[in-house]
C-alpha cells in the first residue's frame, strides 16, 4: 500500500513521568499511514500510557521547546480533531458507553464526540447514509436497534469499531480488543479488523496477546518498562528468544493461518 510522505504517528524521544515513576521512557518510532501495527508488551510495560499520550490524558516532558508526540506532522491538536485522525477504541471507552442507548444511537454518535445522541444533536441525512453503510459493512445492523447495555461483550465493541469510523479516520487504534471476548467472539471481531484493513484503513493494535495480531499486521513494536525493546518486521521480530525476554518466562510460538500463538 502507497504511504504517505507525512508519518501518521511519531513518538520523538518521548518520556512520561506519573508520580516520579518513567512509565515512557525516551520512545521514539514513526507509523507511515497505510501501516499495520502491532504494539506489543507485558502488563505494566506502559502500552496504556502511549495511548493515553496520544489522547492527551498524559502529558509528555517537552524536548528542547518541542511537542515529542506528532500526528500527521502537527505538533498540537485537541480531542476532536484526533477524531478524523485516529480512531480509538478502548476498555474504558467500552465502560463509558454502557449506556441505554441503541447501536444505531451509539454510532451515529461518533459524529458529536458524545456518548450517544441527545435533543440538541442535528442529524443529517449523509450522517445517517454513513452510519447505515458502516453498519452493513461491518455486518452489524441486526444491532442498530439493541440497546448497549443489552449487548454481549463482543457486539458492543463491534459497534464501538462503527462509531469509530464514521468519521473516516487515517487509522484504527485499539486497546486490548480481544478482552473479554470468548474464543467465537473473538473471530468474529478478528474478521472485522481483517475486512477493514483490507478496505485500506490502518490499524494499531496495542496488546499483549500474540493470537490478537491478525494476518495483515506486518510491524511489530515491542515495549518494556517504558522503553522500546524491538521494533521490526513481524517475522523477525515474533521470535522465541525475543518474546521469552520480553514477557521474562520461557515461552515457545506456533504459527497457523497467519496467526500466531504462544506457549509459556
Amino acid at each position: 500500500m502507497t504511504t504517505d510522505r507525512t508519518p501518521l504517528l511519531e513518538f520523538d524521544n518521548t518520556t512520561v513521568v506519573l508520580k516520579d515513576k518513567r512509565v515512557l521512557d525516551s520512545i521514539s518510532f514513526r507509523i507511515d499511514v497505510g501501516e499495520n501495527v502491532a504494539i506489543i508488551g507485558p502488563n505494566g510495560s506502559g502500552k496504556s500510557a502511549l495511548i493515553k499520550t496520544i489522547t492527551r490524558e498524559y502529558y509528555p516532558l517537552a524536548q528542547n521547546g518541542h511537542q515529542p508526540v506528532r500526528i500527521l506532522g502537527q505538533d498540537t491538536w485537541n480531542i476532536f480533531d484526533l477524531r478524523s485522525l485516529l480512531g480509538i477504541v478502548s476498555s474504558d471507552l467500552q465502560q463509558t458507553c454502557a449506556r441505554y442507548f441503541t447501536g444505531w444511537e451509539m454510532v451515529l454518535s461518533g459524529f458529536f464526540g458524545s456518548v450517544g445522541i441527545w435533543p440538541n444533536h442535528e442529524v443529517t441525512e449523509r450522517m445517517e447514509s454513513k452510519a447505515r453503510a458502516i453498519l452493513e459493512f461491518l455486518e452489524i445492523s441486526h444491532l442498530a436497534d439493541k440497546n448497549m447495555v443489552e449487548m454481549s461483550t463482543g457486539e458492543a465493541r463491534r459497534v464501538l469499531i462503527g462509531r469509530a469510523l464514521v468519521h473516516g479516520p487515517k487509522a484504527l487504534m485499539l486497546d486490548e480488543p480481544m478482552n473479554g471476548l470468548d474464543p467465537h467472539a473473538a473471530r468474529r471481531f478478528g474478521n472485522s479488523l481483517r475486512k477493514i484493513a483490507g478496505a485500506g484503513k490502518s490499524i494499531i493494535m496495542v496488546t499483549h496477546h500474540l493470537q490478537d495480531i491478525i494476518p495483515e499486521i506486518g510491524r511489530v513494536i515491542m515495549i518494556s518498562d517504558g522503553r522500546l525493546f524491538r521494533d521490526g518486521n513481524k517475522e523477525e521480530v515474533l521470535t522465541e528468544e525475543n518474546l521469552s525476554e520480553l514477557f521474562r518466562m520461557p515461552v515457545e510460538i506456533s504459527r497457523r493461518n497467519g496467526y500466531y500463538h504462544l506457549w509459556g
